[in-house]
């Protein structure tokens, strides 16, 4: 059975950081593409970042430079660290194993 288990999600102020991890078991982790997406309320889930098995990285273009996706392979753990968050960043955030395991989301709210 294939599980994906966000965490790290929480209310936090213009300009500070969260990280948020995944956490996968039923699967063989080391060879998936892993991806963070989010949906803000009222609009389209959009993919945020991804990170194959030979570490190759794709970000969104608002998230550039401001997010870090990475993994852990030993701990079958993937990670997004959200550096100078906006109030646009808030949104339920997802982790995915492709081509079709999700998990069921971690608020991420930004607001003084």
């Amino acid at each position: 059975q294939v599980q994906l288990v966000e965490s790290g999600g929480g209310l936090v102020q213009p300009g500070g950081s969260l990280r948020l991890s995944c956490a996968a078991s039923g699967i063989l982790f080391e060879i998936a593409t892993m991806d963070w997406y989010r949906q803000a309320p009222g609009k389209q889930r959009e993919l945020v970042a991804q990170i194959t098995n030979n570490y190759r990285l794709n970000y969104a273009d608002s998230v550039k430079g401001r997010f870090t996706i990475s993994r852990d392979n030993a701990k079958k753990t993937m990670y997004l660290l959200m550096n100078n968050l906006k109030p646009e960043d808030t949104a339920v955030y997802y982790c995915k194993a492709e081509p079709t395991y999700w998990g069921q989301g971690t608020q991420v709210t930004v607001s003084s």
